[in-house]
């Protein structure tokens, strides 16, 4: 007599077909009542487990090396500024002054249309107000002007100056003021007649300063605006001058 066809339980084959770790943790008495949401559930549950953390790699010994020299460099540099800023609030060091000490207006003469000659002469005062500090001059140009036009121009020889010292400079301009508009000859006239003839001179110096190890450079602007009486005698009456960077 032939046996029975075999028959297989769905849930007999879905419980197979867990792994080791899955049957562990299930109860025996509760493999019957298994459904295939519950399994599922149970999948995505184990799937969230954190995985094994690895060791941590053994930094290089050449990184720390570079580490080491960065570090050090960060910290001479830090140091160098707060020397440096100590340095400064020390010494307080102070830009130089331009000044005019005196001034003569020797002679205008009017050529319409063609030019407006002219010849002055300037004695610069450039000083050193700082005490501790020695400074150079170089690259020093001076300019005449007359109601903002240039008239003139001249290059000065660079100079040293100790702490406190001061400099007179002379400046001959041989200004000439090429086909200039007619309102600027009538007003200069008009100057030289009423007896105060005003001009501007201008003048920019490279300074360089050092301060025992450390060397350090700017461009300086001085503008004095002066008021002479009319040539061929003419005189300083009165001057504004500044100076700044």
């Amino acid at each position: 007599m032939d046996s029975p066809p075999h028959t297989t339980d769905s849930s007999a084959i879905k419980q197979s077909k867990l792994s080791p770790l899955y049957q562990i943790v299930l109860p025996k008495n509760h493999h019957q009542n298994l459904t295939p949401d519950s399994l599922l559930y149970i999948s995505k549950f184990r799937s969230k487990e954190k995985p094994i953390l690895r060791h941590p790699r053994k930094t290089k010994p050449i990184v720390w090396c570079a580490a080491i020299i960065c570090m050090i460099i960060s910290i001479l540099i830090i140091f160098s500024g707060i020397a440096t800023l100590i340095v400064f609030l020390a010494v307080q060091p102070r830009n130089p002054a331009f000044d005019a000490a005196s001034a003569g207006l020797g002679a205008i003469t009017f050529n319409p249309p063609q030019s407006i000659n002219g010849d002055i002469t300037i004695v610069a005062n450039i000083s050193n107000p700082n005490k501790k500090l020695s400074v150079r001059f170089e690259y020093l140009f001076v300019e005449l002007y007359f109601s903002e036009n240039l008239a003139a121009s001249q290059l000065l020889q660079p100079f040293s100056q100790k702490p406190g010292e001061s400099r007179l400079v002379t400046v001959r301009f041989l200004s000439s003021l090429l086909y200039p508009p007619p309102s600027l000859a009538m007003e200069l006239q008009q100057q030289e007649q009423r007896n105060k003839v005003v001009f501007t001179v201008r003048g920019s110096f490279k300074v360089k300063v050092k301060m025992g190890s450390i060397r350090y450079s700017y461009w300086l602007h001085g503008e004095c605006q002066l008021e002479m009486t009319s040539p061929p005698n003419g005189v300083l009456i009165t001057r504004s001058c500044r100076t700044k960077r």
